[in-house]
C-alpha cells in the first residue's frame, strides 16, 4: 500500500483546511479544545454548516446525499476536522441508521427519513442496550407484539446517549421468544413523542447528563416502521455495529490528542528538564505513536475494503479494540503529564492552589474517567476479541 498522498489528495486536504479556516466557528472549536460540553444548538450548528457544503454524510453514496469521497478522502477529512478541533458529528442518524436504511430499508423509508437526517429535522438515538443485555445484546427482552397494523412495545432501554435531544429512536426489540435468541429480534423505528414512552436521565459521577434510560409501556408503533423482515433484525444489528465500532475508534481524534500530549510534554518541566526529554515519558509517547501509525494504516485498509463491499468487515472489531486502547492511553499520558494539576476540579474551586492545569487541559481528568467507557460500549473489547477469534482465527 502506497501511504503517500497523491497530488489530488493533497489538493483535497488543502481544500478541507481552507473550509475549516473559513467556516468552523471559533467558539465551537474553543469548546472542543477545552473539553467543554457541547449543547444541542452547538452540534446542530456544525451539522448545518457541513450539510450546506455537502460534506455531512461522508459515508453515504452520492445518490442519497453523500459527497462520493474515496476512503482516503474520508480519512483526510476526519483527520483534518479533528486537528481543527471541530465538533464530532453525532453518529446515530448519519453513520448508523443511514447506512442501515440504505442497505435494508424500503424505498419509502429512504425517501422519508434520509433527507430529514441531512437537514436536521430528525435527531436519532439508539435503543440497543438493556439492564440485562449489554455486551450480550442477543439476550434483550424488550418485546414488540404485532397487533393489526401496529407493534405494541413494552420494555426498557438504557445508556441511551444524547437521548434527551432526540425526537426519534431506532430499537432492537424481541418479536419471537422461541428458538435461538438471535432469530427473534426485529429492528423498529419509533417516534419519541408516542404515548407510553418515558425517558429518564442517568447522571454521571461529575453531574453531567450524557446518557439516559427509556421505558416503553404499551407503545404503539406502525408496522411500516419495521426495517427489513420481522425476526431478522440481528443481521441488521451486526451490520450497524460494524459502523459504530469503526466510528468509536476515532483515528482522527487520537491523532489530535497525541499532538496535544506532545505539546503539553514540551511545556511542562520536571526536575529541571522538559517532560518530553524524560526517557520514560518519551518511551511511552513513542510506543503510542507507533500504535497510532499502525492503526491509521489499518483504518485505511478497512475503509478501502468497505468501499468495495458496501460495509465494514469483522476487522472493525480490531479497529475498535486498538482505537479505544490508544485513546485511553493518551488520556492517561495527559493525566500523568499534568500530575497534581490533573485534579478533576475547575480552577476556581482550587482557591489559589498552584497546581492548576493549563486552560485547554483543565478537564483532562474528566476526559480520562469518562473515556473508560470507550472499551465497553459498542460491544466490550473482550467481546470483540471473541468475535475476531471466531471469525478470523476460526477458533
Amino acid at each position: 500500500m502506497d501511504l503517500s498522498y497523491t497530488p489530488e489528495e493533497i489538493a483535497f486536504r488543502d481544500e478541507v483546511r481552507a473550509f475549516l479556516a473559513a467556516e468552523l466557528p471559533e467558539d465551537l472549536s474553543a469548546k472542543v479544545r477545552s473539553g467543554a460540553t457541547l449543547t444541542k444548538d452547538d452540534m446542530d450548528r456544525w451539522h448545518a454548516i457541513l450539510n450546506r457544503r455537502g460534506w455531512l454524510a461522508t459515508i453515504w453514496p452520492e445518490e442519497y446525499g453523500g459527497p462520493g469521497w474515496t476512503p482516503v478522502q474520508r480519512h483526510i477529512f476526519d483527520e483534518e476536522t479533528a486537528r481543527a478541533s471541530a465538533p464530532r458529528i453525532v453518529p446515530f442518524g448519519l453513520n448508523m441508521l443511514g447506512p442501515v436504511l440504505i442497505n435494508f430499508g424500503t424505498e419509502a423509508q429512504k425517501a422519508e427519513i434520509l433527507p430529514r437526517i441531512l437537514d436536521g429535522s430528525d435527531w436519532w438515538c439508539q435503543g440497543y442496550s438493556e439492564p440485562g443485555a449489554g455486551s450480550d445484546l442477543a439476550s434483550l427482552r424488550t418485546k414488540a407484539v404485532r397487533d393489526g397494523d401496529d407493534y405494541v412495545i413494552n420494555g426498557q432501554k438504557t445508556w441511551t446517549t444524547l437521548g434527551q435531544h432526540a425526537n426519534r429512536i431506532f430499537c432492537l426489540v424481541r418479536t419471537r421468544f422461541e428458538g435461538k435468541p438471535q432469530e427473534g429480534i426485529s429492528f423498529l423505528l419509533v417516534d419519541l413523542d408516542t404515548p407510553g414512552i418515558e425517558m429518564r436521565p442517568i447522571r454521571l459521577i461529575e453531574g453531567g447528563h450524557e446518557v439516559n434510560e427509556v421505558f416503553f409501556t404499551d407503545v404503539r408503533v406502525p408496522a411500516a416502521n419495521l426495517v427489513g423482515k420481522e425476526n431478522a433484525g440481528w443481521t441488521i444489528a451486526k451490520f450497524l455495529l460494524t459502523h459504530e465500532r469503526t466510528n468509536i475508534a476515532g483515528t482522527g481524534f487520537s491523532v489530535q490528542a497525541f499532538e496535544e500530549v506532545k505539546a503539553l510534554a514540551r511545556q511542562i518541566r520536571r526536575n529541571g528538564q522538559r517532560l518530553i526529554d524524560d526517557p520514560l515519558f518519551a518511551a511511552r509517547l513513542a510506543q503510542v505513536e507507533i500504535d497510532l501509525e499502525a492503526m491509521k494504516i489499518t483504518n485505511l485498509r478497512m475503509i478501502s475494503e468497505a468501499q468495495k463491499t458496501g460495509h465494514p468487515g469483522v476487522e472493525s472489531s480490531m479497529l475498535k479494540i486498538k482505537g479505544t486502547v490508544i485513546r485511553q492511553t493518551l488520556n492517561d499520558l495527559a493525566r500523568r503529564a499534568l500530575g497534581p494539576a490533573a485534579v478533576p476540579f475547575p480552577a476556581e474551586a482550587l482557591a489559589g492552589n498552584a497546581a492548576v492545569a493549563p486552560e485547554d487541559h483543565a478537564r483532562d481528568a474528566g476526559r480520562y474517567f469518562n473515556n473508560r467507557k470507550l472499551s465497553i460500549f459498542g460491544g466490550s473489547n473482550e467481546i470483540q476479541r471473541n468475535i475476531l477469534t471466531k471469525a478470523m482465527l476460526e477458533l
